[in-house]
């Protein structure tokens, strides 16, 4: 197997395939010469210094050869007399655009650069800006050995790279892709160095201000080659993570190279092709991210792009499958394309695929196709559809999963599902088994996301059911001390949601909660929340009525009564918030008659 190549432009020593200094001599003689010039690299270093500064083109030349021979020879140890001797500054004044040597010079700087302990001897010696300066020139060898050796000097350098971006070298570079991309060794060299400037944050615009999704579609265009078409992909990746050259990468027609990548290689089963066919399909799911790009591709859902990424999903390629489910997911980001999916029959197409890993299932593709029924169910026409096609029995097929993020997706789905929907949330509510499961995940402290949905489902199947059987359930099951906990959530919705659902069980089941009210220290909890300053209006408000509520509580009106609750709310009641005041006046008037 081939050994990995490591990238030059800020990541490491030069690609094998870019050139290396080449050898003047052959045979028995030419080891000869090179031993005798390591030998007396000394005095070549010497003369160089001399002719360096008389500017003798042809003893200078003579000098950089031997230089160049000797770094074949011994890189590390070359360098290092290279570095004691001084003349690194001298190749500033040598990087000049007319002089026959400035190739070999470059190319002499590429190579001691590859050692980690010349890089900051180079940036010291003033050779980067001269270096970009050279970027201009038109000379390829030139051109080619400056990219290698501004690449090895800011090798893993993310300050360096930053300089680079503010000397202007991406559109430089870009345009030097554009004329020279019948030159394989200077296209490479581009290729490595945008891979590495991209994975900064501030190239993003400069790139986004040329024509590099243009050059780049057309070069991958042209490629047959795997390790070809591979190093492109590096480089479009971090550049499409950008939303404006996302639009650009589809307007300049890389979607439509991608689903030809696909198609090629989906039955496949070389490495090499099952490795593409993964890059491909994960590219086009970052286009999809962008919301410009992806309303561009969906074409109201009769893109030709659409259709080819719904025929995915029924695919047997896993691969295939978790990047249609995931595109679905993106398209399903505004109410227009979430209600023509539904229409469409894009729900039964997710559940078929569901129920293909139920047992021993792929988690990223549950992942993905819950993902993708969650955004589906957000807008309110699609939700009666939705639970009418069976989602929620096909989505608690998963309930026994342990995996974090499929349990996350799962109570996303099943909490949009139910919103508004009082009879989904009814018939979810008293299932004990659903009901036991949210109880233990909202202990998940490892996984915050699970256990704040957790929460969150056990307040909306209260809020939206209104149901005494439904409360019943999630106090028999534990469930009350995690909503009293959720009143206390940094998150206001969160502690909304809580308050409302606690003032539901105060007023429709307080006989069967008082006890766990209690022992949850509600009443203090309360207590708290009107007294703090940074309450917002609506956590004030919801908080009175839960202790209104509360008072028909032989044990929870003595707690409230206790607390001097009197002294908090008639502050309230000059609260620039009207409904905040209005509820304290009301709140204070209860608060007074059953004293």
């Amino acid at each position: 197997m081939e050994e990995p190549r490591p990238p030059t432009w800020g990541r490491g020593p030069p690609r094998p395939g870019l050139p290396f200094p080449r050898r003047c001599c052959a045979g028995k003689r030419a080891r000869e010469h090179v031993t005798e010039l390591a030998d007396n690299l000394s005095d070549t270093l010497k003369k160089l210094k001399i002719t360096a500064v008389d500017r003798t083109e042809d003893s200078l030349e003579g000098c950089l050869d031997c230089l160049l021979q000797a770094l074949a020879q011994n890189n590390m140890e070359t360098s290092e007399k290279i570095q004691g001797s001084g003349i690194l500054q001298l190749f500033a004044s040598l990087l000049i655009p007319q002089s026959s040597c400035t190739a070999k010079v470059a190319n002499i700087i590429a190579e001691v650069a590859k050692n980690e302990f010349m890089r900051i001897p180079c940036v010291d010696a003033g050779l980067i800006s001269p270096l970009v300066q050279l970027l201009n020139s038109k000379d390829q060898e030139v051109l080619l050995q400056t990219g290698r050796a501004l690449g090895n000097i800011c090798y893993d350098s993310h300050s360096l790279q930053a300089q680079l971006i503010n000397m202007g070298v991406i559109p430089t570079l870009v345009k030097l892709l554009g004329i020279h991309c019948q030159n394989a060794a200077l296209t490479e060299m581009c290729l490595v160095a945008f891979g590495n400037l991209a994975e900064l944050e501030s190239s993003k615009e400069q790139f986004a201000s040329t024509n590099i999704a243009e050059e780049l579609v057309k070069l991958f265009k042209k490629q047959i080659e795997h390790d070809k078409r591979e190093m492109i992909f590096e480089v479009l990746a971090p550049l499409a993570e950008n939303d404006a050259i996302k639009l650009q990468l589809v307007e300049a027609g890389l979607v439509e190279c991608l689903l030809e990548i696909v198609q090629q290689k989906v039955d496949s089963d070389k490495e090499d092709d099952i490795a593409e066919l993964k890059t491909a399909s994960d590219l086009m799911v970052l286009l999809l991210l962008g919301d410009e790009s992806m309303q561009k591709l969906f074409e109201g859902g009769k893109g030709n792009v659409f259709q080819r990424v719904l025929s995915w999903i029924p695919s047997n390629n896993h691969q295939l499958q978790l990047a249609g489910a995931l595109a679905i997911a993106n398209f399903a980001r505004n109410d227009g394309n979430c209600i023509h999916m539904v229409d469409n029959g894009i729900v039964e197409k997710l559940m078929d695929l569901l129920d293909r890993h139920v047992e021993d299932g792929n988690v990223t593709v549950q992942h993905a196709a819950l993902s993708a029924l969650r955004n589906l169910a957000i807008p309110v026409v699609n939700k009666a559809k939705m639970l009418s096609a069976g989602v929620t029995e096909a989505v608690l097929k998963f309930l026994k999963s342990e995996m974090p993020p499929v349990q996350f997706k799962l109570l996303g789905t099943l909490r949009m599902l139910i919103d508004a929907q009082a009879e989904a949330a009814e018939q979810l509510g008293k299932n004990v088994k659903l009901v036991e499961r949210l109880v233990e995940w909202c202990e998940a402290k490892d996984h915050a996301g699970v256990m704040g949905e957790s929460n969150r489902l056990l307040s909306a199947l209260i809020r939206h059911s209104k149901s005494k059987d439904v409360i019943k359930t999630i106090v028999q099951s534990g469930g009350v001390k995690h909503l009293v906990t959720m009143a206390t959530s940094e998150h206001v919705i969160m502690q909304n949601e809580a308050l409302v659902a606690l003032a539901l069980i105060a007023a429709l089941e307080l006989g069967t909660a008082e006890k766990d009210l209690e022992s949850a220290k509600l009443v203090q909890i309360l207590h708290r929340l009107l007294e703090d300053e940074r309450s917002a209006p609506e956590i004030k408000y919801n908080s009175m009525v839960l202790i209104c509520a509360l008072m028909g509580s032989e044990s929870l009106h003595k707690e409230v009564q206790d607390l001097a609750f009197l002294d908090v709310v008639s502050k309230l009641r000059s609260h620039e918030n009207k409904s905040v005041a209005q509820q304290a006046s009301l709140t204070e008037q209860r608060l007074t008659v059953d004293s």
